[in-house]
């Protein structure tokens, strides 16, 4: 009976030791299987992110060291001949000046952001009803808004009728057909455009910030301007640099509002809009190939230097 006994406790003993390795191993299986599924998932837009980006961009880079015209079969390898035309060419980066318009409207458009989005953080009637009208613009599509404000800058046309009803204007101004007044009116339509997004994150960040900070600086005495000064600026200004970066970027790549109205005319080609002429108007896609590359290390390189300059800091207002 011992025997029987100590038996029956062994195969019970080694039965447990099956069934708990079983557990394990299926415990095991189940982790891989979620440690695996989230790659799953990013299967997709991974495959897209390489196809759509960085083959395209490694093409580029092959592009510009040949002379290819985007239709032959051949592309000769010329080395740094494409590079050495676009320095030994002043004119191409002469439409570089065309930049500073939108750089300055890209800075009027932040001051604004800022500002509306400061104001409607607090308590304002309608506030609701403005952040939808402020944010709509970036909502349209921009060949949409390029048609729109070419019938709103057309000699008499709305801009001059508004100017008209309140005593500004009488006679029929050329926005768009003088080099003197185009870069103005094209960088007033990115303004209005594009405040739409720096306005959401401009909101965002503030409506971040804890209301009893506020309360606190109340009880002694800040005004709303130094609650902006000390509170939300300091803590909202890695986002103001996000959008100093997002302006310096956006305005060396202007193309999709010059070229639908105007396609560069009127001293209003941006770099851009050459090196797309270059390619496709030209057939010169080696220099244009180019031309894109040392515009992407440009922007890398101020990029760097502003991140350099302006390092993101984690703010502490406890």
């Amino acid at each position: 009976m011992t025997g029987i006994t100590q038996t029956v406790e062994s195969r019970s003993k080694t039965n447990k030791l099956r069934r708990s390795r079983r557990t394990e191993g299926s415990t095991h299986a189940r982790l891989r299987g979620w440690a695996i599924t989230p790659w799953l998932f990013l299967i997709v837009p991974l495959g897209l992110l390489v196809v759509f980006t960085y083959i395209p961009v490694v093409n580029m880079f092959w592009y510009s060291v040949t002379d290819w015209n985007g239709l032959s079969k051949v592309k000769n390898f010329v080395g740094l001949s494409n590079y050495s035309e676009v320095f030994v060419r002043p004119e191409l980066f002469r439409v570089f000046a065309v930049s500073l318009y939108y750089l300055g409207g890209s800075i009027i458009q932040m001051a604004l952001a800022l500002y509306f989005a400061t104001i409607l953080s607090f308590s304002t009637r309608f506030k609701n009803l403005f952040k939808g009208i402020l944010f709509f613009p970036y909502l349209i599509n921009g060949v949409s808004i390029a048609f729109v404000f070419l019938y709103f800058f057309q000699p008499g046309g709305t801009l001059d009728s508004v100017l008209a009803m309140v005593g500004a204007g009488g006679a029929k101004s050329q926005w768009l057909g003088n080099p003197d007044l185009v870069n103005f009116s094209l960088a007033g339509t990115s303004i209005w455009r594009y405040m739409g997004l720096n306005f959401v994150l401009f909101l965002g960040a503030i409506q971040s910030i804890p209301g009893g900070i506020y309360e606190a600086a109340e009880l002694d005495g800040a005004t709303r301007w130094h609650q902006f000064r000390y509170i939300i600026a300091p803590s909202i200004k890695p986002i103001i640099s996000l959008s100093f970066i997002l302006a310096i970027s956006g305005s060396l790549a202007v193309f999709e509002i010059p070229f639908i109205m105007l396609q560069g005319a009127n001293g209003s080609a941006t770099f851009v809009i050459q090196t797309v002429n270059l390619a496709f108007k030209y057939n010169k896609v080696g220099l244009a190939s180019a031309m894109a590359v040392i515009l992407l290390i440009i922007i890398l390189v101020i990029t760097w230097v502003q991140r350099r300059l302006v390092p993101d800091r984690e703010v502490d207002l406890t």
